[in-house]
């Protein structure tokens, strides 16, 4: 369910839903417009926003209630998700069926999600003022942390479906956490290309305007802001990263496959390729066709399975973790 609200969430985004609805209210919100006159109602709210006056001006209702249902399906599935969560961890947390040691991390995962949900609104909220977006920072924000419960929840998961298959050498437990982090660093930098629109110019590779280094990399100052605020230098760190990364995934995959790993590694090892290449080449085709919707979407979801191919190795060479106790 989180990964596909992370899909969902790439969607809403490609298709300008996310101001859609420009009010938060997290219980009555459940219920979706029910009528022709409940329609005009909210309608109505959307047309004062900047993103209606200077976007969408003219907009048709049919229209509205196309982008209204992307963003009404986005926060109801994060709603679900709350309640698939909590209601069975209530129940085996009453009836003691919950290890000691796991009662925290999972609560803590849940903190996370109400968090998430509160960031989603900030996120917003940024859009409904001055602007026809949302902050690229923000954005950013709601993508990590989307990614990091994710990335708990499934790393918590593993722990109790996997037993550790032996011990692995030092050296791989520490390439796969450098690929990790480079898969990681990745993501984050993609979350800026997607609030700034970065992926409708430069639309060529792998020279940008005729330069591997894009003549405006480093407009503005102080030079920082480059990375997060300018067009040029965003896609280009994001070109960068991805393909040090694929760089990386492969030198892995040919040191791996030769070394003493355990089967589950080189499963996952062998995974990570092969998600690693689709998605380079996603996001080259994306690039190249100008981000249409569903190539577009495909590469997000290509950047979880990737996510999830990186934890998935790094889990099976894990030490062997004391035993979980009733």
């Amino acid at each position: 369910m989180i990964f596909a609200m992370v899909v969902i969430g790439g969607v809403t985004r490609l298709t300008w839903s996310g101001l859609s609805i420009p009010e938060w209210h997290p219980v009555t919100g459940i219920v979706p417009p029910l009528s022709a006159a409940d329609w005009q109602a909210e309608f109505a709210k959307y047309q004062q926003t900047s993103q209606y006056r200077l976007l969408n001006a003219g907009m048709s209702i049919t229209d509205f209630k196309t982008i209204y249902l992307w963003e009404y399906v986005h926060r109801l599935w994060g709603r679900l998700i709350g309640f698939v969560y909590l209601l069975p961890f209530i129940y085996f947390l009453v009836r003691r069926r919950i290890p000691r040691q796991l009662i925290w991390p999972l609560a803590g995962i849940f903190a996370l999600g109400g968090c998430q949900g509160a960031l989603g609104w900030y996120m917003v909220e940024s859009g409904l003022a001055d602007r026809i977006e949302v902050s690229q920072y923000r954005l950013t924000a709601h993508l990590a942390l989307a990614l990091a419960i994710y990335a708990a929840t499934l790393w918590t998961a593993l722990g109790l479906l996997q037993a550790s298959s032996g011990a692995a050498p030092r050296w791989a437990r520490c390439a796969s956490e450098a690929v990790l982090g480079l898969v990681s660093l990745t993501i984050v930098a993609g979350g800026f290309v997607a609030g700034l629109h970065a992926g409708l110019t430069y639309n060529t590779f792998p020279l940008m305007d005729g330069s591997f280094i894009p003549a405006g990399y480093a407009q503005l100052e102080p030079f920082m802001r480059n990375w997060f605020e300018n067009v040029a230098a965003v896609q280009f760190d994001h070109r960068l990263l991805a393909m040090a990364t694929a760089a990386s995934v492969i030198v892995l995959w040919l040191t791996g496959t030769r070394a003493a790993l355990p089967p589950a590694a080189k499963r996952a090892l062998h995974a990570l390729l092969a998600i690693a290449l689709l998605q380079l080449t996603l996001g080259i085709s994306t690039l190249l066709l100008v981000v249409p919707i569903p190539l577009a979407a495909a590469h997000q979801t290509g950047a979880v399975l990737l996510l999830t191919a990186a934890i998935v190795l790094r889990h099976s060479l894990r030490r062997a973790p004391a035993a979980i106790t009733d």
